[in-house]
């Protein structure tokens, strides 16, 4: 879902905005660390070789971690100490996880380490910083965290990275960390006292995919007013139950923002205004098209809570321990990711719900029994043809699986670290799981679209709304329109990549930006 590359974003000065995350994570946005916050890393660090001295162990910083806290580490071990900490904690297996996600992770660690409350040396910042730039996207792993004591090994693999070991991508080529380093001449880290842990304690990888899937969800929904406008409109449904007074009467703040585009999107329509009036004969739509805005409202509101916990988390410097700002080094749980680990599987509810109206609204209008005289399945040679009938067979195989990941991960805690961490968050997998599912939904949409365009042209001479029309004319330069059967795979991928780019929902709405 693109946008045109952002400015360069400045670190530290102020908590990062979801905008500026998916600007770095997705677009690319160059990235810069505030003088202010470079000073306060500095300072930060040098209570930590103060305390790097203290013969009085201090956890993370003169001990080991996890169940071993209370064992005391020499200083001449102390850099062998790091170093085994990232190498052991680089444990993620499975497939790679997307470059979008690698860079989120990368840019919120690195907010972190700005704050100046993780006593990191500057050099550090300043590692982070120029990887970033230089496009360096280390090699993650799906599986590996537990979403407690923050996402380990995914923010392990970065770190070792950073140490120029493991692999890494360059504009997708892969690459030996140590040769990407040396061809952007960036000195690989040798790290100290304190940092190995700082830079794998935190919730970054689940909320850099919170922040991804807000962004998807904000297009996404308009989306799904549209493509409910589209079947309303060549249902021959209503628009008379999207009143505003009506709205009114329950006032959800989402719901009425859903009424309010397909009010937008239905008026004017030659068609809705064909069979205005006691003449037509029924009393009221299915469910499916007269609780549109209540369905996809109720998402709307769910979106917005989530976008909440998000930049909740954005203000937050997590750690463990962390560098008060009073001097003391403290060891706390605010690694914990159920705050993020919640939201995220709320949202994966809401999408497998939002899916699921879509795929029976698209079914509503295969069916001859229910479609108002349009022909079965929309084909063009009833019989011979078969239509659109296996594009809904796509989408409701499609919705069963989002059910099942609408199962939420954040239930399913298991202990580990010989039961020291023996309750975990599973934040991750339940970020990887909704972004699955907001693929999903992106298809879906992308086939009830399909299907509501070829009906409005069934409609033919009578002419859709102009937003409506725009997006059935959008459709029309990579689909074509009613006819004999042909290859609906291509179909449904096309309009899928207009769906996911922005393209229809700026069709629809042309005073949106996309995001």
């Amino acid at each position: 879902m693109t946008t045109p590359l952002a400015s360069r974003v400045v670190i530290g000065a102020a908590p990062l905005t979801p905008a500026q995350v998916v600007d770095v994570a997705r677009h690319g946005a160059p990235v810069e660390i505030d003088a202010g916050a470079r000073a306060r890393v500095a300072d930060a660090r040098a209570l930590v070789e103060r305390l790097a001295d203290d013969p009085v162990p201090h956890y993370g910083i003169s001990t080991g971690f996890g169940a071993l806290a209370t064992t005391f580490i020499p200083p001449d071990r102390r850099r062998q100490l790091q170093a085994s900490l990232i190498r052991s904690h680089a444990a993620g297996t499975g497939p790679e996880v997307e470059a979008e996600v690698v860079r989120g992770l990368q840019v919120l660690r690195l907010q972190t380490l700005a704050t100046g409350h993780t006593g990191v040396r500057p050099e550090v910042v300043d590692t982070y910083v120029a990887m970033l730039n230089a496009g360096i996207v280390p090699v993650v792993r799906e599986y590996g965290s537990l979403g407690c004591s923050g996402d380990l090994a995914p923010l392990a693999h970065i770190a070792l990275a950073a140490m120029g070991e493991g692999k890494v991508r360059i504009g997708g080529a892969p690459m030996d960390a140590a040769d990407a380093l040396a061809a952007a001449s960036i000195t690989p880290l040798v790290l100290a006292e304190k940092e190995g842990l700082a830079l794998i304690n935190g919730t970054d990888g689940m909320l850099g995919m919170l922040l991804l899937a807000i962004a998807d969800l904000d297009m996404l929904l308009d989306v799904a007013d549209l493509s409910a406008a589209l079947s309303i409109e060549s249902q021959l449904g209503t628009d008379a139950v999207f009143a505003a007074d009506l709205m009114a009467l329950r006032p959800q703040v989402g719901q009425a923002a859903s009424a309010a585009n397909l009010r937008a999107l239905l008026n004017p329509s030659p068609i809705i205004a064909s069979h205005k009036g006691p003449a037509d004969g029924r009393v009221q739509d299915a469910y499916s098209l007269r609780c549109a805005p209540q369905v996809h409202g109720a998402a709307r509101d769910t979106l917005e809570h989530a976008r909440t916990i998000a930049v909740r988390e954005l203000s937050a410097a997590v750690d463990n321990p962390v560098i008060t700002d009073d001097g003391r080094v403290e060891s706390n749980g605010n690694f914990h990711g159920a705050p993020v680990g919640y939201v995220l599987d709320f949202l994966a509810i809401a999408v497998a719900d939002v899916a699921s109206i879509s795929e029976r609204r698209c079914d509503r209008a295969l069916d001859v029994a229910r479609n108002r005289d349009l022909p079965p399945f929309l084909a063009d040679e009833v019989g011979v043809d078969s239509g659109l009938m296996i594009a809904q067979y796509a989408a409701a195989g499609i919705v069963s699986e989002l059910k099942r990941l609408a199962v939420p991960a954040s239930v399913d805690s298991i202990p580990s670290s010989a039961m020291q961490e023996d309750h975990v968050s599973m934040g991750w997998s339940a970020a990887r799981k909704l972004r699955r599912a907001i693929d999903g939904l992106t298809r879906v949409l992308a086939i009830e679209i399909i299907t509501g365009t070829r009906a409005l042209d069934l409609r033919a001479p009578l002419q859709p709304g102009p937003g409506t029309g725009a997006v059935r004319d959008l459709v029309r330069t990579v689909v074509a329109g009613p006819g004999p059967d042909h290859v609906v795979s291509d179909d449904i991928e096309a309009v899928t990549a207009l769906v996911r780019s922005g393209a229809i929902r700026n069709a629809a709405y042309p005073s949106t930006t996309s995001n």
